[in-house]
């Protein structure tokens, strides 16, 4: 099967649907070439079509803790003062760079995330 560029929603579920035929092709047989062609398309296609924002920096730092089972009191120190880190985790202060550099370190959230503008309430 001759294969082009994914450039509509169409061609994109029709891709789909022929990979999930020949997906358990052998690897050096046709199929299996076709069904790696079809991958790098459809990834190509759904890296453009279908973005995944970062989250935003309070919520990934409230998931990471929940992930490594952290309390509040655990980024004492890490973030400032007991009151600080209310007052972050509760939006009423911003992070400060110090802030960032120690919680992509503790948490190893990348800083990309935790530079993002978010809103304080």
């Amino acid at each position: 099967m001759k294969q082009t560029l994914i450039k509509t929603e169409k061609q994109y579920d029709k891709a789909l649907e022929r990979l999930n035929e020949i997906f358990d092709a052998k690897p050096n047989s046709a199929e299996g070439q076709e069904a790696e062609l079809l991958s790098l398309l459809i990834e190509s296609y759904e890296e453009t079509n279908y973005v995944i924002a970062s989250p935003d920096p309070i919520v990934a730092v409230r998931i990471r803790m929940e992930e490594l089972q952290l309390k509040q009191k655990d980024l004492i120190g890490i973030v400032g003062s007991k009151g600080i880190v209310s007052e972050v985790l509760n939006r009423k202060r911003r992070l400060t760079v110090k802030m960032i550099r120690n919680l992509s370190e503790r948490l190893k959230i990348t800083p990309n995330v935790l530079i993002q503008e978010y809103e304080l309430r």
